[in-house]
């Protein structure tokens, strides 16, 4: 297939979830681009058939489909797995078939947890839980049906407008409650999507040009903080008292999944495809907060 760097033509997985609607949004707004947005109801990414019909014709793919809930992946290990592995073996196969570019969104999941440092792209992988596991046999297969087309960004830590996630629920919580207790043994990088969509967008561009070379890039905001440290910022970036946010340990909240106590991950690939790293974490929730979607559920 002949791929038009002036006008080409990208299709989006999962595009009615948090990051696909962002990524929308985002591909609206380049001049030339032919989008094709496909959510659950309109392509079973678990149906081989399907998926080679549905990638003809475009140059660049972005899976954003995933089976995202964590905890309910423990009892349901072959049902993730399906749609977190599998089906992007199929993605990729149908991608090599068509002469098209995929871009994967993984996780940090895929690590243990258990480093004292950022987390390099090439940092041996080790998930704790079955999400993990299953994102991590479709980067198994973009990596190995790909190996020159094939993008994997891992991110972590996500919070929109458009979905559950745990800035909106702290914006949420705090109508009804007086204090929150709130985990602070844990250590990310929150994560803006609509960040992260630009920043998914640029790498497709830099790919469709012949800039950015294959592989694994880490799509998380710079710096670090923890679940407590978030929700404090969140309180304060809304205007609101952040001393009604309480510390606590992971010890409280027990869940059927266990979740890598640090998920910094290092941002240096980036600078191979002619790419900045996204911006720090509390700038990056600043602007959020400005957004309509978060001021409407700030507490009156």
């Amino acid at each position: 297939m002949t791929t038009s760097v002036d006008n080409p033509r990208w299709l989006v997985t999962g595009a009615r979830g948090m990051l696909g609607r962002d990524l929308i949004a985002v591909l609206d707004e380049v001049p030339g681009s032919t989008v094709t947005a496909v959510g659950r109801a309109d392509l079973d990414i678990t149906d081989a058939s399907a998926v080679l019909e549905a990638t003809a014709g475009h140059d660049i793919v972005v899976n954003a489909a995933a089976w995202t809930d964590v905890d309910g992946a423990e009892s349901a290990e072959s049902a993730a797995t399906e749609v977190n592995g599998t089906a992007v073996g199929h993605l990729a196969r149908a991608c090599a078939a068509h002469g098209s570019r995929l871009i994967q969104i993984s996780t940090d999941y895929v690590f243990a947890g258990d480093n004292t440092e950022p987390y390099s792209e090439n940092a041996p992988t080790a998930p704790l839980n079955s999400y993990g596991r299953g994102k991590l046999i479709g980067e198994q297969a973009v990596t190995e049906l790909l190996p020159t087309s094939g993008y994997i960004v891992r991110t972590a830590w996500l919070y929109g407008e458009h979905g559950r996630n745990f800035v909106s629920t702290m914006l949420t919580l705090a109508r009804d409650r007086d204090t929150l207790d709130v985990v602070d043994d844990q250590a990310g990088q929150p994560t803006w999507s609509a960040a992260l969509a630009r920043q998914v967008v640029r790498l497709g561009e830099a790919a469709l040009a012949g800039r950015a070379p294959a592989g694994i890039y880490h799509g998380t905001a710079r710096g670090r903080a923890t679940w407590y440290e978030l929700a404090r910022a969140t309180f304060a970036g809304a205007g609101l008292d952040a001393d009604r946010i309480r510390p606590t340990t992971s010890e409280n909240f027990t869940r059927p999944a266990k979740r890598p106590s640090y998920s910094v991950l290092a941002h240096d690939r980036w600078a191979d495809a002619g790419l900045s790293p996204m911006a720090d974490w509390r700038d990056m929730l600043a602007q959020a907060l400005d957004c309509p979607g978060f001021v409407a559920l700030r507490p009156d």
